[in-house]
């Protein structure tokens, strides 16, 4: 039990807030939807259910990637964390079609609602909470990727630059967040359109909306994890590090880098080449310090260093050339 409290407590703190802080808005959700029997508010509170579960589970998961190796599983825990977001985004698929099927379903067989008052103050504390939940995850990804923001408009603009490299745990709180307070003001446009202009199919648009946003989450999430469980390699990083190493001035040359990312960890692989006449002992004070560089880098949990002779080809500039160009052409 001491080592599980140990490894929760290493778990996601963005997911762990962002979990009870959507349950109880599933719950205030709950509670107004059997009162006033809103098809909004019911699209709304399975979102944040769906939300809550599945932030629970990353919030598990990301704790117990961080478990050490052990004889059976000797290359660590850490694509753990990618299993459990490929399973926890069922949940919100299910959620996803449930909330798109009630929402058909009142498109063509509106009925009345009660409860205006009592709908929209929910959906406005929801909305209010949701968008905390969301700035603490948009300075987690800034956090996480080393961006320096001063002030919370520049949190908000730089944190979407850097989602693409922040951690799975965290950027399915902020992609699952940032639907859900949009939800909730589309909710709130919904539930006033209804009530004000008598379109009553508003709330029934409205749920279909939200459950496709909801897919969209499902469907960011499914790929991006699938990829990271299988092994997916980390180009930026692999620049990163290999700009680094050939800044060494006794490294001639890279034959092969690969950086894996494994949950929030990544594993590298090096193969650099060193003039002929370095001795054992020279070469061995070589990996010593190249593997002290490379574990400066957030997240980097494993490296291995191996050495060839110097073939006078420079093999690492090329892949560089050809990046760049790559680069421009998709610009």
């Amino acid at each position: 039990m001491k080592k599980l409290m140990l490894l929760l407590k290493q778990g996601n703190k963005s997911a762990f807030i962002a979990a009870c802080v959507n349950s109880i808005i599933a719950i205030l959700k709950g509670i107004a939807y059997f009162m006033t029997g809103n098809v909004a508010m019911f699209a709304e509170t399975l979102h944040s259910l769906g939300d809550a579960a599945n932030q629970f589970f990353v919030f598990i998961g990301s704790a117990l990637s961080k478990k050490a190796p052990t004889e059976r599983f000797p290359e660590g825990f850490g694509r753990l964390v990618n299993l459990v977001l490929l399973g926890a985004v069922l949940i919100v698929g299910i959620m996803s079609y449930e909330t798109i099927k009630e929402g058909f379903h009142h498109i063509l067989h509106p009925t009345e609602s009660n409860g205006i008052v009592i709908n929209l103050t929910v959906l406005f504390a929801a909305v209010v909470l949701e968008s905390y939940v969301l700035f603490k995850a948009m300075k987690e990804v800034v956090k996480e990727v080393n961006i320096e923001a001063k002030g919370a408009a520049a949190v908000i603009v730089k944190s979407f630059s850097g989602l693409r490299r922040a951690k799975p745990a965290t950027k399915l709180v902020f992609m699952e967040d940032m639907v859900a307070t949009g939800g909730g003001l589309l909710a709130i446009i919904a539930i006033l359109l209804a009530n004000f202009t008598h379109f009553r199919q508003a709330e029934g648009i409205a749920s279909v909306f939200i459950g496709l946003g909801m897919f969209y989450v499902v469907g960011r999430v499914f790929l991006e994890n699938a990829a990271g469980a299988l092994g997916e390699a980390d180009v930026d990083m692999r620049l990163k590090i290999g700009t680094m190493v050939m800044k060494d001035p006794e490294v001639r040359d890279i034959q092969k880098l690969a950086v894996i990312k494994e949950g929030e960890n990544f594993h590298v692989e090096l193969e650099v080449e060193l003039d002929a006449h370095i001795t054992i002992a020279e070469a061995d004070m070589i990996k010593d310090r190249l593997i002290a560089e490379i574990f400066k880098e957030r997240g980097v949990t494993d490296v291995i260093i191996e050495f060839d002779e110097n073939d006078g080809v420079a093999n690492w500039q090329e892949k560089i050339h050809s990046k760049v160009k790559e680069e421009k052409k998709k610009r």
